[in-house]
């Protein structure tokens, strides 16, 4: 039997290049193509931001693919709260191509959900993006690495200064866990980078010599 055509996640058109994204919604993807280096937030030109020279952050490196946008705005929530799992393998496939010229980490680490809230949804979104970006990437995937052990508000519901209270000493690395060197975390969104700040420390306190973050896209 013939493959049937891919259609656009977004608009239901024709998918562009075999992908489930239309030519039209192709084109508007908002690319973050010059940003901090540290923190991802976009500029207009690459290098660090004021924030991050003032407090250098746990993060060696962060790589934002898009900036937080249509057609990603549209995306992102069907694959975090509707189970679109389809969202997410599109998410990832978009992500594959940039962070391919990202310094290459030993493993992938995707930012751990609580049990707690792995039951409410069904999933853990943030594996769900990672597993495939592993697979095209050709690195390790270790979800085994990091733990979240205390269940926290959801982030979404709070301002910068209750984020970074909300999920400090929120992760935990397994005891006697092999340590990889280098680990690039994995989130689908970064808004102030608390939750990945939090979770690079704690895998630094653990022995990690570097970690960096690779989301799909960053709020401004």
């Amino acid at each position: 039997m013939p493959l049937s055509t891919p259609r656009c996640l977004i608009c239901r058109e024709r998918g562009h290049n075999g992908a489930d994204m239309c030519a039209s919604c192709t084109k508007q993807l908002p690319w973050n193509l010059t940003s901090c280096l540290r923190c991802g937030l976009p500029m207009a030109a690459n290098g660090e931001c004021g924030e991050c020279l003032r407090r250098p952050p746990a993060l060696t490196q962060t790589r934002a693919v898009f900036v937080y946008g249509f057609p990603l705005d549209r995306l992102v929530p069907r694959f975090k709260f509707h189970r679109d799992l389809a969202a997410g393998r599109l998410m990832a496939e978009l992500m594959a191509g940039p962070l391919a010229s990202a310094p290459r980490p030993d493993a992938i680490v995707p930012v751990a959900l609580h049990p707690h809230r792995i039951r409410q949804r069904g999933y853990d979104q943030a594996l769900e993006l990672a597993r495939p970006l592993a697979a095209a990437l050709a690195l390790p995937l270790r979800p085994d690495l990091l733990h979240r052990v205390r269940a926290t508000a959801p982030q979404s519901e709070l301002d910068a200064g209750q984020r970074q209270r909300n999920v400090a000493r929120a992760f935990r690395v397994v005891p006697q866990a092999a340590l990889p060197g280098h680990v690039a975390l994995v989130d689908d969104v970064m808004t102030t980078g608390a939750t990945l700040q939090a979770a690079a420390r704690a895998l630094l306190g653990a022995g990690v010599r570097r970690v960096d973050a690779w989301v799909c896209a960053r709020v401004p």
